[in-house]
């Protein structure tokens, strides 16, 4: 997905033409524009890092969540029969997760690299001093310190994990739902029936989840940015 993410869009950056665009590049100029318009409402700094990783991260966790409107069983089936076919293995100890986002891994490697970001940012633009100061003497000042350090520790820590298990849990909890009526196949044509329309009605929604999503993840990276090139 992220090859694919780089292929395409380095495609249209080098097909780009001002006199009858591609509906491909009409889309990229439009994720861009927005994307442009999120970081410049929620970033005060000056940084040409944000807004590239701004833009990577909304599309490849879109791309990601995406994996979950693929037919449940499809991608784990053709897994399996390339794994027994080509490498031999038992098809049914395949193991083929389809959509990343639903895995703590992945989102956590995110989060911590967002999280590398924003303490790397804070100690360059405020100093060693600058940063530890933050935590040692707010809000209460130099005589609430233990307190001081308990809450802004609290507040530090919190944010990759809150970013990493929003996504996590949204998206595992979506494909449970997926997974849950796909079961009612097996009960019956009336309640298959009902199944249908069941999936049709959660996946409209879901276009819905997985693109707020994605949004959340980027937003909340281009704020904790932010904050970390913030002095005061």
């Amino acid at each position: 997905l992220g090859a694919l993410f780089l292929f395409m869009f380095r495609k249209v950056a080098k097909t780009a033409t001002a006199d009858t665009p591609s509906g491909f590049q009409n889309f990229a100029e439009w994720v861009m524009e927005f994307i442009d318009d999120s970081v410049r409402g929620s970033f005060t700094a000056k940084n040409n890092l944000v807004a590239p990783m701004a833009m990577t991260i909304f599309i490849w966790v879109f791309l990601m969540n995406f994996m979950d409107l693929i037919a449940v069983d499809f991608l784990p089936q053709v897994a399996a029969a390339i794994g027994s076919g080509v490498f031999g293995a038992d098809p049914h100890h395949v193991y083929f997760k389809v959509v990343p986002t639903t895995d703590p891994n992945i989102t956590f490697g995110m989060a911590i690299s967002v999280f590398v970001l924003m303490l790397y940012y804070s100690i360059k633009m405020k100093g060693l001093g600058g940063f530890l100061g933050e935590l040692a003497f707010q809000p209460f000042g130099k005589w609430g310190m233990p307190v001081n350090l308990l809450l802004e520790g609290v507040t530090l820590i919190s944010k990759p994990i809150s970013l990493a298990l929003r996504l996590f849990g949204n998206m595992y909890a979506g494909e449970m739902i997926f997974i849950l009526i796909a079961i009612m196949y097996g009960a019956g044509w009336l309640l298959g029936s009902f199944a249908g329309v069941l999936q049709l009605g959660w996946a409209i929604f879901h276009i819905l989840i997985i693109t707020l999503q994605a949004f959340i993840f980027m937003t909340l990276t281009i704020v904790y940015m932010d904050m970390a090139h913030q002095e005061h």
